[in-house]
């Protein structure tokens, strides 16, 4: 899942751009996962604000074992797409000329397929940024539902952090980016019940791009890595961590 674009675009309104569409593709090093994970995001900005949404596939490139381990057969040898995750977001800011410029109104849904969960979220974020926007640092603070039988939270709130850096330690075209989530969680659907009263679950996937393109006449072009970090995450009452190397081009 990737949520960066939606503010790193912040630093594009400075110079006039009011739209960026990105496509990543992603190749996993994680144990039992060796997927392929193409990710497409949209941010424009209006005079009301903003839009973002992204949307994720995973393609699997031979057997999974964590499914086989499950016992479930007719889909460990399955190639090609296999799960997607869908998420969109509406940032709510009309005022950008007051005092509160910085604050916006944030509501978002997401879901994702393979799993029987989504979920609305309604808050607020406030935006951190340098003179020019070109590094930027949100914070929210989100009611969130779960409308699933699987999860309940007795505390519906999720903390999300999501940065932006270009042209790191002043090097032109290396942009350093991230997002984390951290809620807590009640999964019924752990093998583990004993884990499932307490849990705090966390994800974060940093992101580090070169733009290689600048070279030879192609600025669309970069290549970069990223690493998933998660704690009880999507089923896995423990934590991963999973590097991963990709290439993005930004239309």
């Amino acid at each position: 899942m990737k949520k960066i674009v939606a503010f790193a675009g912040f630093s594009l309104l400075a110079v006039g751009a009011f739209a960026q569409t990105n496509l990543q593709v992603f190749y996993d090093f994680g144990k039992d996962r060796k997927n392929i994970t193409s990710t497409l995001e949209m941010f424009k900005a209006d005079s009301w604000g903003s839009t973002f949404f992204f949307v994720d596939y995973d393609y699997s490139t031979g057997p999974r074992r964590d499914i086989e381990e499950n016992g479930d057969k007719p889909y460990s040898g399955t190639y090609g797409a296999y799960n997607s995750y869908f998420e969109i977001a509406r940032s709510i800011n009309f005022w950008e000329d007051s005092s509160l410029g910085d604050l916006s109104a944030h509501v978002e849904f997401n879901a994702p397929l393979g799993y029987p969960t989504y979920n609305w979220l309604v808050g607020v974020e406030y935006l951190l940024h340098n003179g020019d926007y070109s590094n930027t640092f949100t914070i929210e603070l989100l009611y969130k539902t779960f409308n699933t039988k699987f999860t309940e939270s007795k505390l519906p709130l999720q903390l999300t952090f999501v940065w932006g850096m270009n042209n790191l330690f002043g090097i032109e075209g290396l942009k350093f980016s991230g997002f984390a989530d951290i809620w807590g969680e009640k999964h019924n659907g752990w093998a583990d019940q004993d884990k499932c009263d307490k849990s705090i679950t966390f994800i974060s996937e940093p992101q580090l791009w070169y733009n290689v393109g600048q070279f030879f006449n192609c600025p669309n072009f970069n290549i970069g890595a990223e690493v998933e970090l998660s704690n009880n995450f999507a089923l896995y009452n423990e934590f991963k961590c999973n590097p991963c190397i990709g290439v993005k081009w930004d239309f």
